[in-house]
Order: C-alpha cells, then structure tokens, then sequence
C-alpha cells in the first residue's frame, strides 16, 4: 500500500493537467477539451470565490491527504491523524460530485455538447485509491502491519 499511495504523488498532478471532458456549444463548433487546471483558471477569472473552494477540494485536500498517508505508513507522523486524513478524502471526492454535476447540468442544457475524457477516470481512480488506502490503514489498529512493498 505504501508505493500505491507514492505514486498517487505523481498521479495526481497528471490527472490534474489530463482532459477531463471535451465540450463544445453546438456539435457543429470545436471540442474544447477542460482539465481540473483548465477549469480553475477559468474560475479564478470569473468567480475567485468559487476558485478558491475548488481548487483546496480538487488539488490541495487530495494532495495533503496522500502525502499525510505517507508519512504515517512509513512511521513519521502519528495515528492520531488519520481522521483528519480521512477527512480530507471526503472533501477530495466532493470535487468529482462537482464535475459529475455540472456535465449534467451542461447536457440538460441541450444547446452543449459534452464528452466524458480519460482524465476524469484518472482522477476519480485517483480519488478513489487514496480513499482506500485511507480506509486500509484505519482498520489496523496501533501501527501498520508489515508490507511485502
């Protein structure tokens, strides 16, 4: 578990810059293709607000989480914080919630054309991983059993 969750380190920033989706007013017009970071540069300039919310949820609290994970697999931080680690994970998948809506949303619209792209699968795999592994090492009581990594 302790490589899985290292290599959500470099995952996760992949997932961030990988399209998630490919839109487009009208299917007559160009595929625009969004990712986490396209979308929050679009945000930044229209709702900072809104930006700043999205960005802890999508970028921060999944980052903090797996690297807080890490520290406690390999024995520099304290089980005392896995709740709070846990917690982040919540927060983390919040995000995904947020694109799953708003592809909705856009579609009900019937005037946008949307499609789903690989990165969103990454980064709900990402998501997801990280919250496994969150949950894997709080049904270990006192500290992590050994690990065959």
């Amino acid at each position: 578990m302790r490589w899985l969750n290292l290599s959500l380190l470099v995952l996760f920033p992949i997932a961030w810059f990988a399209p998630l989706m490919r839109a487009a007013l009208l299917p007559l017009f160009g595929m625009d293709e969004i990712s986490v970071i396209t979308g929050l540069q679009t945000l930044w300039g229209t709702d900072p607000a809104l930006a700043l919310l999205v960005t802890f949820l999508a970028v921060f609290a999944p980052y903090l989480k797996t690297i807080g994970l890490a520290l406690l697999q390999f024995g520099l931080l304290s089980r005392a914080v896995l709740p709070v680690l846990q917690f982040l994970g919540k927060l983390a998948m919040a995000d995904v919630f947020l694109i799953a809506l708003y592809i909705l949303v856009a579609k009900g619209a019937g005037w946008v054309t949307i499609e789903t792209a690989w990165g969103l699968w990454l980064f709900t795999l990402c998501v997801l991983t990280s919250i496994l592994i969150a949950w894997n090492a709080g049904r270990i009581p006192g500290k992590e059993r050994p690990s065959n990594d």
